[in-house]
């Protein structure tokens, strides 16, 4: 399972969100079920990131977002946004090559 979710920085803050998710992404990744994690940044909008994860099931994503790890992080990152987040679990159709 894929998910993708937004985040919306206040400009000011966007370098504190970066050295906090490069102290964190270690025990993301190592998380059970993950199976991969990106941090993206729009080419337009220097203050919108967006994570890109690919999970075992939806189950072990469930299970990351209760866990105390998600908890401390989401604690530290929610304050620095501007927008809401946004989330979306997806499936992949179809693979190029």
């Amino acid at each position: 399972m894929i998910r993708i979710v937004k985040m919306t920085f206040d400009p000011e803050r966007v370098n504190e969100f970066l050295a906090n998710f490069e102290e964190v992404k270690h025990q993301i990744r190592a998380f059970n079920g993950v199976k991969h994690l990106e941090l993206l940044n729009d080419k337009n909008n220097s203050n919108i990131y967006f994570t890109y994860s690919i999970w075992e099931s939806e189950e072990h994503l469930n299970n990351y977002r209760h866990s105390d790890l998600f908890q401390s992080v989401w604690a530290v990152t929610k304050p620095m946004f501007i927008e809401k987040a946004e989330a979306w679990s997806v499936e992949n159709i179809v693979t190029l090559s």
